[in-house]
């Protein structure tokens, strides 16, 4: 093969291929289908497009639970962030972001792997869908679909593979492989600049034809304007772009009003009103120990969870107020005994958990500080994948007006909206100011999106610093894994593009 984009995805679309049942996806692999076929209607490429939905969440690799999107969240978000705790001392590796240099490790080459594929089968269909038998409303919507797909890719590659914006000259350095045709040909690498170009042209061009399409979404995991705008709000602030930011997160959360406590408590694992977008699990569709449930759902059967539950870190933890629901998302340890090195916890404690939440599996451990954000609807782990909320969207709001110097009122009255009216806390008020009113804006993304693969995303584009406490600082992180790392540490960072996309690619040190 002659990039790695397309190595693995006759595997990966032919395990798609199999058990889709009627009421998800049906779907019509590119590589497992001729070409010919799949772009003979409309209806054949609307199967093309759900493909590409069910590999964000299909089985890649053999080893290591790589599981689509839910391992971006999982090893790359919440892993290495600052707020996320878990007990795998053999991890501190990945962890730490000891393996950003190495460019033939799994941990560096899967994002590629896994993005590049969702590009080349996006490039696919918006080559082929103009030669579709059908109306040219259904041809708009398709190409909406497939354009977002590509530039929402695009961007999660650019923070992985990239330094951070503020770093890049205004653009200069280094971004991604820019492949917009389904071709095998040796490409360079294209500047950080470039990449965030097509990614707003495709996003303009997508919510542009959503418009003329009056596309209506059935289900929660298709692509939508909504989804669009949504995208493009992330990305427009990890781009230090505010304007187009608050523009956008505003426009994308209009019709997703926030949940109630009753749906916040009910273990994110089903689609409510506040959810934009998302990827489907079920029973029949589920990828069992691989599933990202299966590695944080507190009640999975899964030994990722008995043995290494997932927990909050105690310094995240002691800001959230009392009065506030979220803190009760998460296991308090006060008055209780623990083992002074590791969090697990004593008898008291143990059967305290229990009793809280009695479908924790009886062969379990528990540990101070975990969380019962995260539940499954089925074993080892089944439930649906959120993507983007509401709540980040008011978030994003707030930060980048917040740096557009907006009025601290008016920033401070979407906290309110976020966090009181919404129930989250009915006894939170903003006050805070200045430079503080941005040190409260981060502080209640943490709270909010905690486990969601947010955290050293975050922390990347802020270029602010981990400072993981060990128990004898007064935290909760094993003391292998505690420690501080600056944003220049670990290659600013950054993964370096992998070999095995240099080894093909001759334009491509």
């Amino acid at each position: 093969m002659k990039n790695l984009k397309y190595s693995i995805i006759a595997v990966a679309l032919s395990i798609m291929s199999i058990g889709c049942r009627g009421d998800f996806l049906e779907t019509q692999p590119t590589a497992s289908t001729s070409e010919k076929t799949i772009f003979e209607s409309t209806a054949n490429a609307k199967m093309a497009i759900n493909g590409i939905a069910r590999l964000m969440t299909s089985q890649w690799l053999s080893s290591q639970g790589f599981n689509g999107e839910g391992t971006i969240k999982m090893y790359y978000g919440n892993y290495p962030g600052n707020d996320f705790v878990v007990g795998l001392s053999g991890w501190v590796n990945t962890i730490s972001g000891n393996y950003h240099e190495d460019r033939s490790i799994v941990y560096d080459y899967y994002p590629w792997q896994y993005y590049y594929t969702l590009i080349g089968e996006a490039n696919k269909i918006l080559v082929g869908i103009e030669g579709a038998e059908g109306a040219q409303s259904e041809k708009d919507a398709i190409t909406a679909q497939a354009l977002t797909y590509r530039a929402y890719s695009y961007f999660m590659l650019s923070q992985l593979y990239s330094v951070r914006w503020q770093d890049s000259n205004n653009g200069a350095s280094d971004g991604v492989v820019l492949r917009l045709e389904p071709t095998f040909d040796d490409q360079a690498i294209s500047t950080l600049g470039e990449v965030y170009d097509q990614i707003y042209d495709d996003l303009k061009k997508a919510i542009d034809l959503f418009d003329a399409s009056n596309f209506e979404r059935a289900n929660f995991y298709e692509i939508d304007k909504s989804v669009a705008q949504a995208i493009f709000a992330r990305a427009a602030i990890t781009k230090q772009d505010y304007e187009t930011a608050s523009k956008y997160a505003k426009l994308a959360r209009q019709n997703y009003p926030l949940m109630s406590v009753q749906e916040y408590k009910s273990g994110f694992k089903d689609p409510n009103k506040e959810w934009i977008w998302g990827s489907f699990d079920s029973e029949t569709e589920t990828l069992y120990f691989y599933s990202f449930q299966a590695y944080i759902a507190y009640n999975s059967t899964s030994s990722n969870v008995r043995s290494y539950p997932k927990r909050i870190s105690k310094t995240l933890y002691e800001k959230i107020p009392a009065t506030d629901i979220r803190k009760g998302m998460f296991l308090d340890p006060t008055g209780y005994s623990i083992n002074s090195s590791t969090g697990l916890a004593g008898d008291a404690l143990d059967a305290h958990a229990r009793e809280l939440y009695p479908d924790l599996q009886s062969n379990a451990l528990v540990y101070d500080h975990m969380q019962f954000k995260f539940s499954a609807n089925g074993m080892p782990g089944i439930g649906n994948l959120n993507h983007f909320r509401s709540s980040e969207m008011y978030l994003i709001e707030a930060e980048a007006d917040y740096f557009l110097g907006k009025s601290e009122s008016s920033i401070q009255g979407l906290l309110e909206e976020l966090i009181t009216d919404s129930g989250r806390d009915p006894n939170y008020s903003c006050t805070a100011t200045g430079s503080n009113l941005l040190t409260e804006i981060k502080k209640y993304r943490a709270i909010e999106l905690w486990g969601e693969g947010f955290d050293w995303f975050d922390l990347k584009r802020w270029k602010d610093s981990i400072d993981k406490k060990s128990f004898s600082e007064g935290g909760n992180f094993l003391s292998v894994i505690a420690g501080k790392i600056g944003p220049e540490e670990k290659n600013n960072w950054t993964w370096k593009i992998p070999l095995i996309e240099a080894n093909y690619n001759k334009l491509v040190d």
